[in-house]
């Protein structure tokens, strides 16, 4: 039996712009199977609230636009770390998971990191970080709302512990790009009962979702390779 995909894109990201624009919808029509992607709140098509407090229930509230019952889900990055959550307050509600771009940095924050976020998303990136400069660029999108994303960003985020990442005894991929700032991925992988792990090679944190080898093993984890 199948499930549908569900698929979650990252931060400043969208359905379109992460899964449509890089063959992901297409590869896994073709492969047989029905993929869903939700563009969660501030994001895509989704509403997009200047206020922290409505960022509160965002996991709940992707899911809940999701299909009903048993799921297969891919994520990216913010996309991924509320797969995970989602995973350990909803189990049974999934069957394989496609976490990439996630790794250590889901236990330890990098307050400099955070910053270079925050940075890029105002709108005064640091000239010599990428990580700024990238999410500038996002920015500049049509569908993007920077105020929006600020006030995600501003909100509590539910926790996420080692703990209840080993509660998920489903099968789980990890995928991380070796020049990923997310990582070590072995934080994750170990945490995790029944992970299997993929390392992209000469691979960055904003590659990932068009990387070949990524789309080839999501592909094949889900038994989805097309004929």
């Amino acid at each position: 039996m199948t499930h549908p995909v569900l698929l979650l894109h990252g931060l400043a990201g969208s359905t379109a712009t992460t899964w449509a624009s890089n063959g992901w919808l297409d590869l896994l029509t073709e492969g047989g199977r029905s993929p869903v992607g939700v563009d969660m709140l501030g994001h895509g098509t989704a509403p997009k609230p200047h206020d922290p407090d409505s960022y509160a229930k965002l996991e709940d509230e992707a899911l809940g636009r999701a299909p009903e019952g048993t799921l297969d889900a891919i994520g990216f990055s913010m996309g991924a770390r509320t797969l995970l959550y989602l995973a350990a307050t909803n189990p049974g509600r999934f069957a394989k998971l496609v976490v990439s771009g996630v790794g250590a940095n889901l236990f330890d924050r990098d307050p400099t990191r955070h910053k270079a976020i925050l940075d890029g998303i105002a709108g005064s990136p640091n000239e010599g970080d990428p990580v700024a400069q990238y999410f500038a660029g996002l920015t500049r999108q049509p569908d993007v709302d920077a105020e929006a994303l600020k006030a995600l960003i501003g909100r509590t985020s539910p926790p996420l512990t080692t703990e209840m990442i080993s509660s998920i005894d489903i099968p789980v991929l990890v995928v991380l790009g070796d020049n990923d700032f997310a990582g070590p991925a072995t934080p994750l992988v170990e945490a995790l009962p029944n992970a299997t792990y993929v390392e992209l090679k000469r691979t960055d944190h904003f590659a990932t979702p068009k990387n070949f080898d990524f789309i080839d093993a999501a592909l094949s984890f889900l038994d989805a390779q097309p004929f």
